[in-house]
């Protein structure tokens, strides 16, 4: 499939106070199913210029909380337009990618850790969490490989590194921490807000898999890191619900970016008092990892 003339089963422009959202129903892909995406435009697009584009997770929850399963949504293009209306950040467009369901944790896990388990453990993993089919990998060769070919071949964007993000949270940070890692040609940089570094999601009620687990992915960052002298990571998580599990890990995060040469000018680690894991303490700090990325 030629990715920049895929054609789309049914799209749907709806006109917001905030700008314009085109929802494609159903991408095609040879990589991964095909499912909803949407790509958001400012309400002062014009195709005569050039924008950067940001990649988001969990699409169906981004901009409209009609929609989404808990009433509550990231609230991205009332929080993107207020900040370009200021002047803070870049001129801007969003991919919003719907996860897809049942296979949400397979798209999301990292999947290059794998290789470095116990056959015993890996099999285990494999099959209880990520539907016996890890699919990460392939998800990003869709992103790289198929979307983004398509968006910047429909919309006025710029193509090169210095102007593409990814972000996500939960497990899409997760997702947009690796692939920074694995495509660091592509993106320039990541916000991983809530990053669920258990990794294994529902979180095991055995705590030795919670202690056996992430050190895996530890690990692997360790060794593929992208040059922090052209990449930017964005951290935090809060302090109620699952973000409590969190901070043991992000310490340990942080210890291996500052080793590898991360600084305040390319790297943030926060810690959100009073949020929990929900779109609406995401919504709420949003604009902070906006500011730091496309600044």
């Amino acid at each position: 499939m030629d990715p920049c003339r895929a054609k789309p089963k049914f799209m749907m422009i709806t006109n917001m106070t905030t700008g314009t959202l085109i929802t494609i129903d159903s991408f095609p892909s040879d990589y991964v199913d095909p499912r909803p995406v949407q790509i958001w435009l400012p309400s002062d697009y014009n195709p005569d210029k050039k924008y950067a584009v940001l990649y988001m997770q969990d699409g169906q929850m981004l901009f409209d909380s009609t929609n989404s399963w808990n009433g509550q949504s990231w609230k991205v293009g009332e929080t993107i337009s207020r900040l370009l209306g200021e002047k803070k950040i870049m001129d801007v467009i969003v991919v919003g990618i719907s996860n897809n369901g049942w296979y949400r944790n397979a798209e999301y896990f990292p999947e290059a850790i794998l290789d470095s388990m116990p056959p015993s453990l890996r099999d285990r993993i494999v099959h209880e969490w990520l539907a016996d089919k890890p699919l990460a990998d392939n998800y990003l060769k869709f992103i790289t490989g198929e979307l983004k070919p398509y968006v910047d071949n429909h919309y006025s964007t710029y193509t090169d590194r210095e102007h593409t993000f990814i972000m996500g949270a939960s497990m899409g940070g997760l997702i947009a921490s690796y692939a920074l890692c694995r495509y660091p040609e592509i993106f320039r940089g990541g916000g991983c807000l809530s990053t669920h570094w258990p990794l294994l999601n529902p979180v095991s009620d055995e705590s030795e898999l919670l202690t056996r687990v992430p050190p895996y992915y530890l690990g692997y960052l360790t060794a593929h890191l992208p040059d922090p002298s052209s990449h930017l990571f964005y951290f935090d998580h809060g302090t109620e619900g699952l973000d409590t599990l969190y901070a043991p890990f992000q310490e340990a995060i942080d210890q291996v970016m500052r080793q590898k040469g991360y600084n305040e000018k390319n790297w943030i680690s926060r810690v959100c008092p009073g949020d929990d894991h929900t779109e609406r303490s995401w919504a709420k700090r949003l604009e902070v990892p906006l500011l730091f990325l496309l600044n």
